[in-house]
């Protein structure tokens, strides 16, 4: 009982502490980012979706998609190029407006001895068949990313940075000398791999790439990425023609349901904040790993990435059983739809975050804590009439505002404060 009693008002404490301690030091932001949804895609891994599949994918509010484009599957013959499934995959997309993002990957038996291209041949191979690919489909607003995760196993035998930034180079001017406008990013690291994004800039590759790509995954909470962005776009700007700004894509990111001390429910708590603090640090495009859970087996991590779960139910809607993450996502893109990021309001902890998104007038907050306790703050708004939401979507309150201020409660998990009237 006296635990109970001493954690009860060390809560209170902590909360008072909130509302009126001295605001946290200006925070690093950047409010370029294009509004949601047209920032937001998630990781495929099909070309011909089941019926109702991309109706359900898009009802989330994804405009992208991210799959690879696969070299071992579309040049089984010396020379000779097989990209119908893509076609038929376009077609799928085109019916919601969802644009691709294609992953130009991995090794081909034809070449190298089914290693990542290392020789003049294999390069020039690889170069050629993106060069075809891409010429078949310029014009359609696709993104070209080169390779997946050159820095780990993806690039067999094991990654080789010189090898790497041979094929991107190769590549790169193969693709800009049959459809110039086309638009190429890589180098698509996991992790934030700074030495390895280092090497290529230092190559050159940034007159041939609109972005960088990179894959911020961590064991860590995703507000521990701005530091990561912050080292990143200085070493962007250093390698950067005067003037030329250079965007940086999220182009795979996620945190397992089955990892340690998750969930699903944490899990969607983390890919709302995750995409949330993205759009504060002015990234282009996020996109979410991964759209289905790959498996079932409860211990297996990799299976547990997807927004939607496994089985598939046909002449059913949805044809997938959504997961907390999926209305997490829903949630997040109808709430800011059309709104931009504008700023972070200072609180008096910074572990208390406070976005938010503006557009034609509309005014709308996200806001939660990264503390272990909730904790209440005052958030200065106009006074009015208020509905709260919670990050998967259920009403949590109507509240007044008054004096300016509206006091709420934060828990780990994002809420939406949506202004009803005066």
């Amino acid at each position: 009982m006296r635990k109970v009693t001493y954690l009860c008002l060390l809560a209170v404490a902590l909360s008072a502490c909130a509302l009126n301690a001295q605001p946290v030091p200006p925070w690093p932001s950047d409010a370029s980012a294009p509004a949601f949804p047209e920032a937001l895609g998630v990781n495929i891994h099909f070309t011909d979706p089941d019926p109702g599949e991309v109706k359900m994918l898009a009802a989330a509010g994804f405009r992208w998609v991210r799959m690879d484009f696969v070299w071992q599957r579309t040049e089984m013959e010396k020379g000779k190029y097989d990209f119908s499934s893509y076609d038929r995959l376009l077609k799928a997309l085109d019916e919601y407006n969802i644009r691709p993002l294609f992953i130009l990957d991995y090794a081909n038996t034809l070449y190298d001895n089914g290693r990542a291209p290392f020789t003049s041949e294999g390069r020039r191979a690889f170069a050629n068949w993106a060069a075809a690919a891409v010429s078949r489909y310029r014009g359609r607003g696709i993104l070209w990313e080169i390779y997946n995760e050159p820095n780990t196993g993806f690039w067999t035998p094991a990654p080789k940075v010189s090898d790497y930034i041979a094929l991107a180079l190769e590549t790169s001017k193969a693709i800009h000398s049959v459809a110039p406008a086309e638009q190429i990013i890589g180098p698509a690291v996991w992790g934030m791999d700074l030495d390895f994004v280092d090497e290529c800039l230092r190559a050159g590759l940034l007159n041939y790439w609109s972005a960088i790509s990179v894959h911020p995954y961590r064991k860590a909470e995703p507000e521990t990425v701005v530091d990561d962005y912050a080292h990143l776009r200085q070493l962007i700007e250093k390698y950067a023609r005067p003037g030329k700004h250079v965007p940086i894509i999220s182009s795979e990111w996620g945190y397992s349901a089955a990892s340690f001390n998750m969930g699903e429910a944490k899990q969607s708590a983390l890919l709302a904040r995750q995409l949330l603090i993205n759009q504060s640090q002015g990234i282009s495009l996020s996109i979410c790993y991964d759209w289905q859970d790959d498996g079932h087996e409860p211990a297996q991590t990799e299976h547990h990435f997807g927004t939607v779960r496994e089985p598939y139910y046909n002449n059913r809607e949805p044809v997938y059983d959504p997961k907390p993450s999926y209305q997490a996502i829903k949630t997040l893109t109808a709430v800011l739809k059309g709104l931009r990021f504008a700023e972070r309001l200072s609180t008096a902890k910074p572990d208390d975050y406070v976005l938010v998104f503006r557009a034609n007038g509309e005014t709308r907050i996200a806001a939660w804590t990264t503390s272990w306790f909730d904790r209440t703050i005052a958030i200065p708004v106009r006074d009015g009439k208020y509905r709260i939401i919670s990050h998967t979507g259920e009403d949590v309150a109507r509240k007044n505002a008054t004096q300016s201020k509206l006091v709420r409660n934060l828990t780990n998990a994002p809420q939406y404060v949506v202004m009803e009237g005066p």
